[in-house]
């Protein structure tokens, strides 16, 4: 066992509760790795709340909960197996005529700031169904930067025109943002990181200790032999690039352990991280855990513990 997340389920639990009471209209998003409790936990928890969620590609389809419809939030350029019927989203011409042939059900995305996928205008949605596909709504994606404010004047500037016939799927909305859109529409909401990820304090990762050597000032170690700083310890973590675990943004240690950073003597490497613990600080042994800080949506866990 090498990386693992620990979950303390009961607060878990009403975290996830509190949110999908007070969203009418809730889409749970479960693309990737589950936001890193796995996709199939995170559909079954949803199963029990929620009629449709949301994967990432149509590679994401497989060992959903047959109760639920699962809507695809990355256009394709290929069709999906017969034998599902997902809701696919399409953000341009060459999207729809990827399609051609297989009639299903559909959502048009329209551009926002964002700029990423996204029809200029609703045009779209009239191509759509001319090449026989069943368009059941249309998306908006605002960024993650700008205030609910701006994104609800986006949204609504964006929706001027759009058939009031067609659901309005939404995204980067706060549930009390979301309850004040204007009537003329109804609406879905896209929620992940703030539904499983809305109580960090239940959520808890962590890496095994492996190896603890001494080493002196000056001597050489790692994939790169560099030389290391000061008297202490290498402290060999059993977590590295394999497991989505790198140094963070500016370059410091995402590991910790007795309440202080541990160095990296040098970047992590498939499954194992070399640390150094300088001499008088904080040492964990062989068998020990370490904090781990990183995003766990962008993190593979070796192990899930519920607690």
């Amino acid at each position: 066992m090498t990386i693992r997340l620990s979950v303390r389920t009961a607060v878990w639990r009403s975290q996830v509760a509190q949110v999908a009471a007070a969203v009418d209209g809730l889409v749970p998003v479960v693309k990737g790795n589950g936001y890193g409790l796995g996709r199939q936990t995170l559909a079954e928890i949803a199963a029990d709340f929620a009629d449709t969620v949301a994967v990432g590609t149509i590679y994401e389809l497989g060992g959903l909960p047959d109760a639920l419809t699962a809507v695809v939030l990355t256009p394709t350029l290929e069709a999906p197996p017969a034998e599902l019927q997902p809701i696919l989203t399409v953000g341009r011409a060459e999207h729809v005529e990827a399609l051609n042939g297989w009639g299903g059900r559909v959502i048009v995305k329209l551009r926002s700031t964002m700029r990423r996928f996204g029809a200029d205008d609703s045009s779209l949605v009239a191509h759509a169904r001319q090449a026989g596909l069943e368009v059941v709504g249309v998306a908006l994606h605002p960024p993650l930067a700008g205030t609910d404010d701006e994104h609800l004047v986006e949204i609504v500037s964006t929706l001027a025109g759009v058939d009031t016939d067609l659901v309005v799927w939404l995204s980067h909305l706060s549930p009390e943002a979301y309850a004040s859109l204007p009537t003329s529409h109804s609406y879905r909401l896209r929620l992940g990181t703030s539904l499983w990820h809305g109580d960090k304090s239940a959520l808890d990762l962590h890496a095994d200790v492996l190896d603890v050597r001494p080493v002196a000032a000056g001597e050489r170690a790692g994939y790169r032999l560099g030389p290391v700083p000061s008297d202490g310890h290498l402290v060999m973590i059993g977590a590295g690039t394999a497991n989505g675990v790198t140094a963070l943004d500016d370059g410091r240690s995402p590991f910790h352990f007795g309440r202080e950073r541990m160095a990296l003597h040098e970047a992590p490497h498939m499954h194992t991280s070399m640390t150094f613990v300088p001499a008088g600080a904080p040492l964990p042994a062989v068998g020990d855990w370490v904090d781990v800080q990183r995003p766990l949506h962008m993190t593979s866990v070796d192990h899930l513990r519920w607690l």
